[in-house]
């Protein structure tokens, strides 16, 4: 079980560096999808379970 948890927060990190990273590069697009789909949707599953 803590093994699952630990997979989605590393999936979780993963998304949102990439997010950023294409934020700091001068993404319009793909950096708000990605940090959206991090913050409202990654972490708080890996949150929950």
């Amino acid at each position: 079980m803590a093994k699952r948890a630990s997979v989605r927060w590393a999936v979780a990190g993963f998304v949102l560096a990439a997010g950023y990273a294409d934020l700091a590069m001068g993404g319009e697009t793909l950096a708000p999808i990605l940090l959206v789909l991090g913050y409202c949707v990654l972490v708080p599953l890996a949150i929950l379970t």
